[in-house]
């Protein structure tokens, strides 16, 4: 019998049976191996998406895994082949879908949100969200796919290039997965983040990175920069001193990109953003060739993906790994192992 980690509301996981679902037309189901805990899963299990979560639910969308089921229509694929699932399911025809932005559906269904997900031993999915694991690839890293393509579009969109100079405000995995990436295409980055640990994780990871409760984080820009201001700033914490710090970073004519969701509008200086003639960009998931880049990205072995994993648990360890996530334990990526109960 399968087995799946269900949200229940009230911070509270419970691990129970879960349904097999034959595969419908154009479905697969994918035999999960790693599932990993993101920012928002935790703000489903903090009780800020109850709304839109339809209880109780299995949760998660960072997974690796092996197809073992094809529903009528599946061509292309084969039981046993390595997959990781991009999770979104756009309607296909809203204005967004007919402009070619289908990622930022306006009715979009993001997998293990909006329906059920991965935190489970088995998982149905349309087949237009597959992308093939390459054999060398381990099944841990292969659950770093999906927040590592969040980074590459984050990037592309940002338009890093070599010998550009960012700053990325926030250091958790996607403000670290944005740190290396821009490094790999070239950039020369200085990571800022308020946590002790991150801090200094970012610094193991060859970064300079500042802590932004003691450090003078645009007098160290301007002196790096011989005053002109970085190229592009990414905003990744998600915080009102976030928000302020950004505009004071960037050189004239520079780019902003918001990574972070913000809970509640925050205060931004857009005087700078006519003093400096600014661009902002919003960066949402990815498209598809965003995933094809983390792939290539995980298979060439250019980033140290395997120190961003700090914690393991099976199935069973669900509710302690997100109990320790919002007391502040000091971890990265923390993964669940699906084929253990």
């Amino acid at each position: 019998m399968a087995r799946g980690a269900y949200y229940a509301g009230e911070r509270t996981f419970r691990v129970a049976d879960s349904p097999a679902i034959v595969p419908g037309q154009g479905e697969v189901t994918v035999d999960i191996a790693y599932c990993g805990v993101c920012g928002t899963d935790l703000h489903i299990y903090l009780g800020h998406m109850d709304a839109r979560v339809d209880m109780p639910q299995v949760i998660g969308h960072e997974m690796s895994g092996v197809v073992s089921a094809l529903g009528p229509g599946v061509v292309g694929w084969d039981v046993g082949d390595r997959v990781v699932v991009r999770p979104l399911d756009p309607c296909g025809a809203c204005p967004a879908c007919a402009a070619g932005h289908s990622h930022i559906c306006q009715n979009l269904d993001f997998l293990g949100i909006d329906t059920p997900g991965a935190f489970q031993t088995h998982w149905t999915v349309p087949v237009h969200t597959l992308h093939r694991l390459p054999d060398g690839v381990g099944d841990d890293i292969g659950a770093l796919i999906e927040p590592l393509a969040v980074a590459c579009h984050d990037v592309r969109l940002g338009e890093v290039a070599a010998g550009n100079r960012a700053v990325v405000i926030g250091g958790g995995p996607i403000g670290t997965l944005v740190a290396l990436v821009a490094r790999h295409a070239g950039a020369d980055v200085l990571m800022t983040e308020v946590n002790p640990y991150r801090v200094e994780f970012a610094r193991g990871l060859g970064f300079e990175a500042l802590d932004g409760r003691e450090s003078d984080v645009a007098a160290r820009v301007e002196e790096i920069t011989d005053g002109a201001g970085a190229d592009v700033v990414f905003e990744v914490s998600g915080s009102q001193a976030g928000a302020e710090l950004m505009t004071k970073l960037a050189r004239t004519r520079g780019r902003i990109v918001v990574v972070a969701i913000f809970a509640d509008p925050p205060k931004v200086d857009l005087f700078q953003f006519f003093w400096r003639e600014l661009r902002l960009c919003g960066v949402r998931v990815y498209e598809p060739q965003d995933f094809e880049m983390a792939i290539q990205l995980a298979e060439s072995g250019a980033l140290p993906l395997e120190r961003l994993i700090t914690r393991r648990e099976p199935l069973s360890g669900t509710q302690a790994i997100f109990d320790d996530i919002a007391s502040g334990a000091d971890m990265m990526k923390a993964l669940i192992d699906t084929r253990e109960g």
